[in-house]
């Protein structure tokens, strides 16, 4: 191990494989490594089952009715693609769809307090149909839609009196009469906040992450969001072969036992297995450097086994469904998400569901019992707690760049954040999107 690399990454979750297949195409010189002896780190596809089991220390053996082992892959934390997102942008950009098929998610919706669970419209012929408002409602929600379909931040003409950078969301919805119902599922279920202090920003971020559902929806029809066949292991082992094409090393198994650094603070080595690697850079997830990251909250989620599709989702194969804070009185969503075995994740007739939340009490699986109650009868459990930590500065005195745990939400907005930031930190450029095709072909329509 004498050579030199531009970069080491460490951990072979989701956005560290990403970074270091950019980092690979854009000809930089990568090594990376895991402790484990699987891809994905946190962001797993666990197979066979029994994998599943043994991961959660169960000493039960799955029971027999579930079919075989093997044609189970279940995602410890699932999340969906937004159709028209960054992460489809950075897929298309890197070329990683050629190892990749997807399959749209069935449909998205939202919970109402009591317990009911409706379709989330996303345009006006949806709204003008939906169960989810009175008929005045509807109307007033219409027009709001319009507005946002039409909205252009570069044209005044299309702000209708509202200054994207001044009038707050808030001050939007009041301008258009929506009732706490409404901003809770376009907050929530279409700009995919996590809770509600945006309404007290500059409107501008929410109209254009509205815009941002819409399309997506428009993209494909049923949902906006897409699932790779397989499960989300999937991704993770595409750039790691993006990476490996470009020349980038990957060593599983390889246990961190170190790390050297110049005078200045500046990182200059990985040790493992007694050997020390030189390197410029350290990119990692959390998990690598306790010393240097804190943690800010936890995230409590419930992996579930089911025989059934959920309720009032009209027998959808795969869904999402989020549960706005307000819905059931707390500070955060609840999220569920289900797929089945159109994505080959789990035998025919069987579907497998995640319940997460942000934790806010001492009693996290309490927490998620309206989830889990949307998902009632549950074939088998497996429940985890995982702390959420974040770097305690930039990196750019180390040039140890390190990124944010996966947080509670089932889509991947928040991650290509987490990306697009730490990419721009340890390069001094930003992710170059100019160059992406607006279709991804390999979707199945």
């Amino acid at each position: 191990m004498d050579e030199e690399y531009d970069y080491v990454v460490l951990g072979t979750g989701l956005k560290e494989c990403i970074l270091s297949g950019l980092l690979s195409v854009n000809k930089k010189k990568v090594l990376h490594m895991d402790r484990n002896k699987y891809y994905g780190g946190l962001s797993a596809s666990l197979t066979p089952l029994e994998t599943l089991y043994e991961h959660f220390s169960r000493a039960d053996k799955p029971n027999e009715k579930l079919g075989r082992g093997r044609d189970w892959n279940v995602d410890l934390i699932p999340k969906f693609l937004m159709a028209d997102g960054e992460l489809v942008k950075i897929l298309i950009l890197s070329g990683v769809t050629r190892y990749l098929e997807f399959k749209q998610i069935d449909g998205s919706f939202v919970y109402k307090s009591g317990g009911k669970i409706y379709k989330v419209p996303a345009n006006e012929k949806e709204a003008l149909a939906s169960s989810l408002m009175g008929i005045f409602e509807k109307r007033r929600f219409k027009n709001f839609l319009s507005f946002v379909s039409s909205f252009d931040v570069h044209d005044p003409k299309t702000w209708q009196g509202v200054d994207p950078e001044k009038t707050t969301m808030a001050e939007v919805y009041k301008k258009f009469g929506l009732d706490m119902n409404t901003e809770d599922f376009t907050g929530h279920a279409l700009a995919l906040y996590r809770d509600d202090s945006y309404k007290s920003q500059p409107c501008k971020e929410a109209l254009l992450k509205i815009s941002l559902y819409s399309n997506s929806l428009a993209r494909y029809g049923k949902s906006p969001y897409l699932y790779p066949l397989y499960g989300l292991g999937e991704l993770p082992q595409g750039f790691a072969r993006l990476s490996a094409i470009y020349g980038g090393t990957y060593m599983l198994d390889k246990p961190i036992e170190g790390y050297t650094y110049d005078e200045t603070g500046t990182i200059n080595g990985v040790t493992s297995q007694g050997e020390t690697v030189k390197t410029k850079c350290v990119i990692a997830d959390p998990t690598y450097f306790p010393d240097k990251v804190k943690k800010f909250g936890q995230v409590a989620r419930c992996i579930c086994i089911l025989n059934h599709p959920i309720r009032d989702t009209a027998n959808s194969a795969s869904c999402q469904i989020i549960i706005p804070q307000n819905q059931v009185g707390r500070k955060s969503d609840i999220y569920v998400c289900c797929v089945s075995s159109s994505h080959h994740v789990c035998p025919d007739k069987y579907y497998v569901a995640m319940v997460s939340t942000t934790v806010e009490t001492n009693n996290p699986e309490a927490e998620l019992k309206p989830g889990l109650d949307v998902l009632a009868p549950i074939e088998e459990k497996f429940f985890s707690i995982d702390d959420v930590f974040e770097p305690t500065d930039d990196g750019s005195k180390s040039k140890v760049f390190l990124t944010t745990s996966y947080d509670a939400t089932t889509h991947f907005e928040t991650t290509c954040e987490d990306i697009k930031h730490l990419y721009k930190r340890c390069t001094g450029e930003d992710i170059d999107f100019s160059q992406v095709q607006k279709d991804l072909e390999t979707v199945e329509q």
